[in-house]
């Protein structure tokens, strides 16, 4: 008999999310994707080569700078569908960064999620409950400040009902214990689609927790009490998430990798790391989820 979670999931299939590019450049992470083409042909080499989603920023190609809007987003999503069936989801303003024009309202911060979501383009959008300090050390060495990563209730509430009007799942980035906890409140107040928390740990931040066994079990601990049954993955910024696979998978949890969330100059690529992540969850004994078994297991959770 196949081995079940209490929601119903295959237990022995686990989701691999890939983050291909993330807001930094090519100055600090040379082997992102940049370009339409580029990004399309590696979030498809991804998906073959084990993920089930994939999540992607867009780039102005002339200033390799990040560019929202939802052209180029559509353009993606359908270029990487074209090829494979993936859950592809775009990034929001990471207010605070130098690409984030600030302050902006949630209209203007999420305009593009919600014309996407419009078009029926979106099963995922980023809705990341909580502001926190982020700060790589080598700043803190070197007595510059980093930056507030501001996501005011305002700007969670009104995402989260176009997440409701839209019926996409909310992909929750849990930097700290307290977003779990105004995750999981908001969640139930605003009648949303079942949001998915993505625990991000980090050995390059000051944010949160280090990437750490106790740390994996404080957050299952918390989750327990007030979001129980619900889905969660490994992540972070500035981490090597592999490590983290053999509790995530013993827990009935996910996985994300990827060139946004590694440390800066990683020697691997994007279809590398996705390689890394399916061969640890074969040695644990489960095999990479496809888009339709995400999709299935999301629908238990609703």
């Amino acid at each position: 008999m196949e081995q079940t979670t209490d929601s119903g999931q295959d237990a022995s299939k686990t989701w691999i999310e890939v983050a291909l590019n993330g807001p930094w450049g090519r100055d600090r992470q040379p082997k992102i994707p940049i370009t339409d083409a580029e990004i399309i042909a590696e979030g498809a080499a991804c998906v073959r080569a084990g993920a089930a989603i994939v999540h992607l920023h867009a780039y102005d190609e002339t200033t390799g700078r990040q560019k929202d809007d939802w052209e180029t987003y559509a353009r993606l999503i359908e270029g990487i569908r074209s090829q494979v069936d993936a859950i592809v989801y775009p990034t929001i303003p990471f207010a605070g960064d130098r690409d984030a024009r600030t302050p902006m309202s949630p209209v203007e911060r999420y305009g593009h999620i919600a014309e996407l979501a419009k078009r029926g383009l979106l099963e995922w959008a980023v809705v990341d409950p909580g502001s926190t300090n982020i700060t790589h050390w080598n700043q803190l060495t070197a007595d510059e400040p980093g930056f507030v990563y501001a996501n005011p209730e305002e700007h969670i509430r009104y995402a989260l009902g176009l997440a409701r009007q839209y019926h996409f799942h909310p992909a929750y980035a849990i930097y700290e214990p307290g977003f779990l906890r105004l995750g999981a409140g908001l969640h139930w107040r605003c009648s949303s689609p079942a949001p998915i928390y993505r625990f991000m740990f980090t050995s390059d931040y000051s944010f949160g927790f280090p990437p750490e066994d106790f740390a994996v079990t404080a957050y299952l601990n918390l989750m327990d009490k007030i979001a129980p049954g619900a889905q969660w993955m490994v992540g972070g910024l500035g981490v090597d998430a592999l490590p983290l696979i053999p509790r995530a998978v013993m827990e009935g949890g996910h996985v994300r990798v990827g060139l946004e969330d590694a440390p800066f100059g990683c020697g691997r690529s994007n279809v590398e790391l996705v390689e890394a992540a399916v061969e640890r969850i074969g040695n644990m004994g489960s095999e990479p989820a496809s888009a339709v078994d995400v999709r299935n297991a999301l629908k238990t959770t609703d």
